[in-house]
């Protein structure tokens, strides 16, 4: 029966909470058997619909007036009283504006934001993501060379993105570990389940973060980089961008472009480095770098899930959804879905329908980042394995991870000489 509360991998027992380690350490059990027999569950921990079929998936994603965005950004765990004081105190206001936008100036702003990160412009910085991956690997040369221990997670994959971003978009002043704490902070705070002084230190964190926005989009940027464009926006109204909604574009596109591009980078590592002979073909074999961030994006996307809230009644795999009835769709297990994916466990670059995957979503809210995601996620991967060819992992058995609501990725990946 649809809905239940048990899990057939565990036989009798319960699904594993999403914030529980066995689930965060290896989804795809879990997954699996919700796909085979509970295809749309309710979990009564979270009071959310898991939705884990492909075809189902697909269809929400594909149907924006049934299936709201409303609920895409709301907090997994209630905010206390002094974390929404804090929050308070910095203004924090985030209105609807890309990924739970579902109005009518969606189209607007996303044509906006894409056309900074459109083909033309992702090909002209495959230079600078070059450089920028050769300076860092650069600035870990005499660490690694003497033979010690380095986190290229750390070092390297969580930071290149945001160094990257700020290079693109002229941000200075501030520093790439500051930006991508901030980042990441957001996402714990708003997808994670952190303790009372935890989400205060949090709230703190992304209150500084958000005033750091409020005061970029205030300044003269030039015209022709995102934050000037949207300052300098006028709604189809003819009315101008309200300041509030152009933070709030600049706060999606800032997390976005940097920690879960970070955290597509880090797990392509990892798996790379664990997959006997991927990390050589990466460093010499046309186009392997490409395809094996693609099965990344297909197997273990950073972004697991996404959410939507049902508009009216409907309907998915034989179980009826009453109106506000909040989903859960679970892109991680599209992806290993074998009715589209033939041996979804194996990772196998080059399969040919290997871009058929929802891991940047579609319809649209697909991401309009995805392109600049998986190039240069391609690029630090390619480059990684050229700069440290003989890099073997340290670690016996798996990494620690990331494991929010929506996102995972390892959280070190650390590599010494052969």
């Amino acid at each position: 029966m649809a809905g239940t509360t048990t899990c057939p991998v565990l036989g009798t027992g319960r699904l594993p909470g999403l914030s529980d380690a066995p689930f965060v350490r290896d989804p795809h059990p879990f997954l699996a058997a919700l796909r085979d027999a509970d295809p749309v569950h309710f979990d009564a921990e979270t009071g959310l619909w898991l939705v884990s079929r492909y075809a189902d998936v697909r269809k929400v994603l594909l149907d924006p007036v049934a299936y709201l965005p409303d609920n895409a950004q709301h907090a997994v765990s209630p905010l206390s009283m002094p974390t929404l004081r804090g929050l308070a105190r910095s203004r924090f206001a985030l209105p609807p504006a890309l990924a739970n936008n579902g109005g009518s100036t969606h189209a607007e702003l996303r044509r906006l934001v894409t056309r900074f990160f459109n083909a033309d412009r992702v090909s002209a910085a495959v230079p600078l993501v070059e450089e920028t991956a050769r300076e860092m690997l650069s600035d870990l040369g005499d660490l690694y060379a003497s033979g010690h221990p380095c986190d290229i997670a750390a070092e390297y994959a969580q930071r290149l993105p945001c160094r990257v971003m700020m290079r693109l978009l002229g941000v200075d002043g501030i520093s790439d570990t500051t930006l991508t704490t901030w980042s990441d902070a957001a996402l714990e705070l708003f997808y994670g389940w952190p303790s009372p002084e935890r989400q205060t230190r949090l709230g703190e964190l992304v209150g500084d973060f958000y005033r750091w926005l409020v005061d970029q989009v205030a300044r003269d940027a030039p015209a022709d980089g995102l934050i000037g464009s949207l300052r300098r926006h006028r709604l189809s109204s003819g009315e101008p961008l309200d300041a509030a909604t152009a933070v709030a574009v600049c706060f999606f596109v800032f997390i976005a472009g940097q920690s879960t591009t970070g955290q597509l980078i880090s797990t392509a590592l990892l798996r790379a480095l664990a997959e006997p002979g991927a990390w050589a073909r990466a460093a010499t074999e046309d186009g392997f770098a490409e395809a094996w961030v693609e099965e990344i994006l297909r197997r273990e996307p950073p972004v697991t899930t996404w959410r939507r809230v049902t508009a009216h009644e409907v309907e998915l795999s034989g179980t009826m959804l009453p109106a506000g009835s909040q989903l859960l769709l679970m892109l991680m297990g599209t992806g290993s879905d074998p009715k589209v994916f033939e041996e979804p466990e194996v990772l196998r670059p080059f399969r040919d329908n290997i871009r058929h995957h929802l891991s940047f979503g579609v319809g649209r809210h697909r991401c309009p980042g995805a392109s600049l995601a998986r190039t240069e996620a391609a690029v630090a991967l390619r480059t990684a394995a050229r700069l440290l060819p003989d890099a073997v992992l340290t670690e016996d058995g798996d990494p620690p991870m990331l494991g929010l609501l929506s996102f995972r990725a390892p959280l070190q990946v650390v590599v010494r000489r052969a």
